[in-house]
């Protein structure tokens, strides 16, 4: 019997899940997975970018978050003690560090719990009814924004990486953003989001690969729910797929550039970002919502302490995305020819996990090891989070590619740099390494977890959100409408008529109360010297670590 998860041939790209394809298949695109999922679909003739297209990796091509004044004073300290003392770099034990590994552990200030606040909660609205018909959505204006709490202290100020959401939009900061420019992004985009007076509308233009549509627009449903009356009326066109699709030299006069959304982008391109799907679950492959799957994480981590872990460097998933994958195996430990990269590299059954419904592919439960590699798929990929969270050290192969959180990741503080080029030596001395310095191997593990569960919260990533819209609303010059083909999007309209894991992920991701208290504030843009500075510290990481290795 033929699987229904195989789309037929004339269904648009991205239809299902598939296993990878049999020798001799029609050429195909495949889609980016995680640490436990694999999507295929047919090669749009629309994607003409390549990894290969980009030869510098993210750290010079794009802006980076820059390190704390302390951790820089730091930093500098030691640098200045080796040359005084005439110590090798390596004899520091990873002085890119920020701070010695007796140090405390970097941490941001979160929004303040909601049981420490003075004002009530206010619920959010939420009913399918009793009838079996779909809901409709409540009419009426939405309710008003609640009068914030007066704060005992100001809002935190948002994660470093929200400053990147300035140089996302400074092409159209002079000529503004048009009605036509963003109907020029029309052909690459998946579907068309207008809010209108605290309502949501949706064009669609195509299927999207899965549910990325569905559990995208669910993220931005609970959005204009946690704030109500605060998200400015916008008119966005939004991508679901990974390569990005527009290059900035391709468009000299700003004000003809389309502003499109999507999840990653890389050095030359023009894109948006904005969070990928996944945050609020990835039904398909079992994958749970960011909020209770990153808890999950974290008791696994205390009940496996990072020195009982197994002292490798660690990955499983889906090889046939990409050729940095398919690579990376020839760095599995292979005991008959003697080779020892201390790597344990697996592929997923796909078989096996299409059948049981990716029921053993729980990744909380694959923190088993003290190193994680992350390796991009077919451009980012959603397992950085969850590599992020295991308490273990990223092994981070470079790429290009970043999404919207990992342009605040800082080389040598949250994860270890690995040259592509010398991938199997490269994790094979990291992991001897680390095994030789746990406790400053440990640190960056942990520096590496307090991001993704701190800085990477819900509650920011919301505020991420909010931000990139109010900034964007800033720059229309025109006052959005609902298109004539676009339909309203509701909590109700969406998770009522949702059946199985869909519905189980929405209701686990749904925001059951108004955020009365003001977002994160919202950090300047980058300066030049700042970026001048940032590229000359990720440049001096990996040169030590080029050093540390012996090249």
């Amino acid at each position: 019997m033929k699987s229904t998860l195989i789309p037929a041939a004339d269904e648009e790209e991205g239809a299902a899940l598939v296993p990878p394809p049999a020798a001799g298949a029609a050429p195909c695109k495949v889609v980016d997975d995680d640490n436990a999922a694999v999507g295929v679909e047919r090669q749009s003739s629309s994607s003409s970018s390549s990894p290969a297209r980009t030869k510098k990796t993210w750290w010079w091509t794009a802006l980076v978050s820059p390190t704390r004044g302390a951790v820089g004073m730091v930093i500098g300290g030691l640098v200045v003690l080796a040359m005084l003392v005439g110590t090798t770099w390596i004899d520091l034990d990873a002085s890119f560090l920020p701070g010695n590994s007796h140090g405390s552990i970097s941490r941001r200030g979160r929004h303040p719990p909601r049981r420490h606040r003075s004002s009530p909660l206010v619920p959010i609205p939420f009913s399918c009814g009793n009838s079996s018909s779909t809901p409709q959505c409540r009419r009426g204006m939405p309710p008003p924004s609640p009068t914030p709490e007066q704060p005992t202290a100001p809002p935190p100020s948002c994660p470093d990486y929200f400053r990147h959401i300035h140089s996302d939009l400074e092409r159209w900061r002079v000529s503004g953003i048009t009605r036509e420019a963003v109907e020029r992004a029309q052909p690459k985009a998946a579907f068309r989001l207008t809010v209108v007076s605290g309502r949501a509308y949706v064009e669609t233009y195509h299927r999207a690969f899965q549910t990325r549509d569905v559990f995208t627009q669910w993220g931005i449903l609970q959005l204009l729910a946690r704030y109500p009356g605060r998200v400015p009326d916008v008119d966005v066109m939004f991508n679901l797929e990974d390569m990005p699709e527009f290059r900035a030299a391709d468009y000299p006069d700003p004000a003809t550039a389309p502003p499109l959304f999507r999840y990653c982008k890389d050095g030359s391109s023009l894109e948006v970002l904005w969070p990928d799907w996944s945050f609020w679950g990835w039904s398909e492959v079992n994958i749970r919502p960011w909020a209770p799957l990153v808890e999950e994480v974290g008791e696994e981590n205390t009940r496996l302490p990072w020195q009982d872990r197994e002292p490798y460097a660690f990955w499983k998933g889906n090889p046939y995305v990409s050729e940095a994958r398919r690579d990376l195996f020839r760095c599995n430990n292979d005991s008959a020819a003697g080779k020892e990269w201390n790597a344990r590299l697996f592929k997923q059954d796909w078989d096996a996990a299409i059948r049981n419904g990716f029921k053993d592919s729980n990744l909380a439960k694959q923190c088993r090891y003290r190193y994680m590699i992350y390796v991009q798929g077919r451009s980012w990929s959603v397992s950085e989070k969850y590599i992020l969270a295991c308490d273990s050290p990223m092994l981070a192969i470079d790429t290009p590619f970043r999404d919207f959180f990992s342009r605040g990741l800082v080389a040598g503080k949250h994860y270890w740099p690995i040259d592509p080029a010398n991938k199997c030596r490269a994790v094979k001395f990291a992991v001897d390494w680390g095994n030789s310095h746990p406790a400053q191997a440990r640190r960056i593990g942990q520096e590496g977890s307090g991001f993704a569960r701190e800085e990477m919260s819900m509650d920011y990533v919301y505020d991420y959100m909010l931000h990139v819209l109010k900034q964007y609303a800033a720059l229309l010059r025109y006052t959005p409408t609902v298109p004539e083909k676009a339909v309203e999007l509701c909590p109700e309209s969406m998770a009522c008529p949702a059946q199985g894991r869909d519905r189980e992920f929405m209701m686990q991701s749904r925001e059951r109360y108004v955020a009365t208290y003001e977002p994160c504030t919202l950090p300047p843009p980058f300066t030049a010297e700042e970026v001048t500075r940032m590229a000359a510290r990720e440049e001096d990481v990996r040169r030590k670590v080029a050093k540390m290795e012996g090249r």
